[in-house]
C-alpha cells in the first residue's frame, strides 16, 4: 500500500475518507452485483438489499450531465427492484446535487461524520481480557456473520449479504482483515479493516449488545488500528455512525468531512 504521508491537511483526509468508502462499497459491488467506474460516476447498484450498499459513491458531474445519471441511477435501482442511496462526499459534483437527488425522489437520510486518526502514536491495548482473532476461513467468517447479525445495521439480512460478499473476495488477503474479538472464548465483537486509498479504512465495528457500555468497543477499534498501523498506513479513517462517535473520538478519531445520504426506495 502506497501510504498517505503522515503529515497532511484535512482536504487530504477527507479525500481519503471518501476514496476509501468507496473501494469498500464498490468492491463489495464488484462480486455482488457490477460496479461502474469511469471518469464521471462511480456506483454499484442492485447487488444488495441494503439501500446502503446499493451506492453511488463518486460524481463528477455538471448542471448539463448530472440530470441524466441521477435518472439512471434511480431506474436502475427500480429495475433491480432495491432500494439505493447516493453518498454524497465534499469531493462531489455539481454542488447542489443534495437539492437536485431531492428533486429525482432521492429523500436525504441522513449524514455521516467522516472521521481520520493518525496511526502514529501509542494504540497500547489496554484489556487484557479480550483477544483478537483473524477470521481466516468460512467457519470464523460464520461466526463473525452471525455476531454482526446480532448487533450492527439492518440485522441479520445485511450481515448475510456482507458474509457472502467477503467469502467471495477471498479471506487471506493483505488489504482485508476481518477480526473478531473474544472474552472467555466467546463472541463479543467484530470490525474489518480495508487498506486502501492510502490509508486503513476501519468497518463493521460492533460490539454484542450483551456486552456493551463496557470499553469493548474501543478496544476494537484500536485493535483496527494497529493491523492499519502494522500495514504501514499512517492515518485510518472511519464514517461513524451517532451511537458510534463518542466511542471513535475516545481513541483519537476526529471529524474531517461530512458525508450526506440521500435514498431512493421502491414504491
Amino acid at each position: 500500500m502506497d501510504a498517505l504521508p503522515a503529515t497532511v491537511d484535512d482536504a487530504a483526509l477527507a479525500r481519503a475518507v471518501e476514496r476509501n468508502t468507496a473501494e469498500l462499497l464498490l468492491r463489495m459491488g464488484d462480486v455482488g452485483g457490477g460496479s461502474r467506474r469511469d471518469g464521471d460516476v462511480a456506483w454499484t447498484l442492485g447487488g444488495s438489499p441494503i439501500d446502503y450498499h446499493n451506492a453511488v459513491v463518486g460524481a463528477a458531474l455538471d448542471a448539463a450531465t448530472a440530470p441524466a445519471v441521477i435518472l439512471e441511477s434511480r431506474e436502475t435501482l427500480a429495475r433491480a427492484g432495491v432500494p439505493g442511496t447516493w453518498h454524497v462526499g465534499p469531493s462531489m459534483r455539481p454542488t447542489d446535487l443534495p437539492a437536485r437527488l431531492e428533486a429525482a425522489g432521492f429523500a436525504p437520510d441522513g449524514e455521516e461524520p467522516g472521521m481520520a486518526a493518525s496511526l502514529d502514536r501509542e494504540l497500547t491495548a489496554d484489556r487484557t481480557d479480550i483477544e483478537f482473532e483473524r477470521v481466516h476461513d468460512l467457519e470464523t467468517l460464520g461466526e463473525w456473520v452471525d455476531a454482526l447479525g446480532r448487533g450492527f445495521g439492518e440485522g441479520p439480512r445485511e450481515a448475510e449479504w456482507v458474509g457472502a460478499m467477503f467469502a467471495r473476495l477471498g479471506l487471506d488477503r493483505p488489504d482485508w482483515h476481518h477480526l473478531l474479538a473474544r472474552r472467555d472464548g466467546r463472541v463479543v465483537g467484530t470490525a474489518t479493516v480495508l487498506l486502501a486509498a492510502g490509508v486503513a479504512g476501519v468497518y463493521f465495528v460492533m460490539t454484542m449488545p450483551e456486552a456493551r457500555r463496557q470499553g469493548i468497543g474501543a478496544a476494537i477499534t484500536l485493535a483496527a488500528m494497529r493491523v492499519g498501523r502494522d500495514a504501514g498506513a499512517h492515518h485510518a479513517v472511519l464514517t461513524s455512525s451517532p451511537m458510534g462517535r463518542s466511542v471513535y473520538e475516545s481513541v483519537g478519531f476526529r471529524e474531517v468531512c461530512t458525508i450526506r445520504l440521500h435514498t431512493w426506495r421502491p414504491a
